[in-house]
C-alpha cells in the first residue's frame, strides 16, 4: 500500500476520527498531482483512519480519475441515476461513526449525501488539521513557487515599460494578462488588480475602462501566475511620471512597514510577532486611521492559506513556510499604496522570494 494516504490517516487518528474526507482542491491536487474542478457533479476521496480509502466518482471523470492510481475501491455514478446511491454504497463499504472533513471547502449538497448515506454521521470541520499539512513546503514545490513568481516579475516589468499616460486601468490590465501568459502562467493565482488614483484606495478594486491614467496618479498593481499548481501574490504601488511629497511619505511608510515584517520574520518568531512588527510602524505614523487590514496571509496551491499573519495568530513559524508581507495604506479621498513580497521562512531567518525593486517608482 502507498505511502501518500498516512499524513492524512494520521490526521484522522489524532482527532479521533474514522477517515478524512477530501474533495478537489488544494490537498487534493497536493496528494495526487493532478486537479479536478469542483462543480455540480460530486467528486470525494474517503481517506479511513485505518485502510484502504474509497471515492464517489462521477461517471464521466471516471477515466481521468483512473490516471492518479488511486489504490481503493471507487463508487461511480451516471447523471442521470444521481450520486446518492453511489454515497450509500460507500458508506456500506467503510461504515463510519465520524469523519474530518475540509471546512473551507466542503459543499452542503455533498454533507448531506454524506450523512444520509450514514445516518448519525458525525461531520467534523478538520479544515485546520488538514490544511496543516501544506504549511511546510517542500523544495519541489519552493522550486515552483520561485518559477510562478519569476513569471510574473518579468510579466510586471515588460507591462511597466508599457504604461502611458491616457491608458485606462482595463487597458493596462489586459498587457498584464498578455505578458503573464507569454512568460509562460498557466493560469492567474486571481483575478489581476491594477487600480489607479482613487480606486487604489480599494484593497480589491476592479480595473475600470473609463478611467485614463493622468500625471501625478497612484497605479497599484496586484497579481501573480499560477505554475504547476503554486500560486505567486506580488503588488506593487507605482506613480505616473511624478509623485508629490505627502504621497511619497505615505509610501516610504509602507515600505518601511514592509521592511519591518521582513526583519521579524525567522523560525520560532510568531505569525504575530510578524503582524506587530509591520503594523506598529504604521501605527507610528499619520496615517494610522488609513490601515484597512493584517499584514498577510500563507501562500501555495491557495492564495490565501494557513499561516495568516495577524495579531493574535501564535502560529509559531517554521522553515519552509511561505507568507505574503503586505502593508497597506489607503485613504479613499487621496490614494492607497500596498507593497507585498512573498516570503520563505529559512532555517536562519527568511528569505523574500520576490525580488522586483521596492524603491519610488515613476511610470508613463
Amino acid at each position: 500500500m502507498t505511502d501518500r494516504y498516512e499524513p492524512f490517516r494520521a490526521v484522522a487518528q489524532k482527532a479521533s476520527l474514522d477517515a478524512i474526507a477530501l474533495v478537489p482542491g488544494a490537498n487534493f491536487s497536493r496528494l495526487f498531482g493532478t486537479e479536478f474542478h469542483q462543480n455540480e457533479r460530486p467528486l470525494v476521496i474517503i481517506i479511513p483512519a485505518i485502510g484502504m480509502p474509497a471515492a464517489v466518482v462521477p461517471n464521466l471523470e471516471l477515466a481521468s480519475f483512473e490516471q492518479i492510481g488511486f489504490e481503493g475501491e471507487i463508487f461511480d455514478w451516471r447523471d442521470q441515476d444521481g450520486y446518492q446511491s453511489a454515497f450509500d454504497q460507500l458508506l456500506q463499504h467503510l461504515p463510519l461513526g465520524s469523519v474530518g472533513v475540509e471546512g473551507q471547502v466542503m459543499r452542503v449538497f455533498v454533507d448531506q449525501a454524506l450523512r444520509k448515506g450514514a445516518p448519525g454521521l458525525s461531520v467534523h470541520d478538520a479544515q485546520k488539521c488538514i490544511a496543516a499539512l501544506r504549511l511546510c513546503k517542500n523544495e519541489e514545490e519552493i522550486a515552483t513557487l520561485r518559477r510562478a513568481i519569476g513569471i510574473s516579475e518579468r510579466a510586471l516589468a515588460n507591462t511597466l515599460d508599457a504604461v502611458k499616460v491616457g491608458m485606462t486601468e482595463r487597458a493596462i490590465e489586459n498587457i498584464l494578462v498578455q505578458n503573464l501568459f507569454g512568460e509562460g502562467a498557466e493560469d492567474f493565482s486571481f483575478s489581476p488588480i491594477v487600480a489607479a488614483a482613487d480606486n487604489s484606495a480599494r484593497p480589491h478594486a476592479h480595473s475600470r475602462d473609463d478611467y485614463a491614467i493622468k500625471p501625478g496618479d497612484s497605479l497599484l498593481i496586484d497579481f501573480g501566475a499560477r505554475a504547476g499548481g503554486l500560486c505567486a501574490d506580488i503588488t506593487r504601488t507605482f506613480f505616473v511620471q511624478h509623485c508629490s511629497d505627502a504621497r511619497a511619505e505615505v509610501y516610504q511608510t509602507v515600505l518601511a512597514a514592509n521592511l519591518a515584517g521582513h526583519a521579524a520574520t525567522r523560525p520560532g518568531a510568531t505569525a504575530h510577532d510578524v503582524d506587530d512588527a509591520t503594523t506598529r510602524v504604521l501605527e507610528a505614523s499619520a496615517y494610522a486611521e488609513r490601515i484597512r487590514h493584517k499584514t498577510g496571509h500563507g501562500l501555495g496551491r491557495d492564495i490565501h492559506e494557513d499561516p495568516y499573519i495577524m495579531r493574535g495568530n501564535q502560529q509559531v513559524l517554521e522553515p519552509g513556510m511561505v507568507f505574503t508581507i503586505e502593508p497597506g495604506l489607503y485613504d479613499l479621498s487621496d490614494i492607497g499604496v500596498r507593497i507585498e513580497d512573498d516570503v520563505l521562512v529559512t532555517d536562519t531567518g527568511a528569505e523574500s522570494l520576490t525580488s522586483f525593486d521596492k524603491s519610488l517608482t515613476l511610470v508613463g
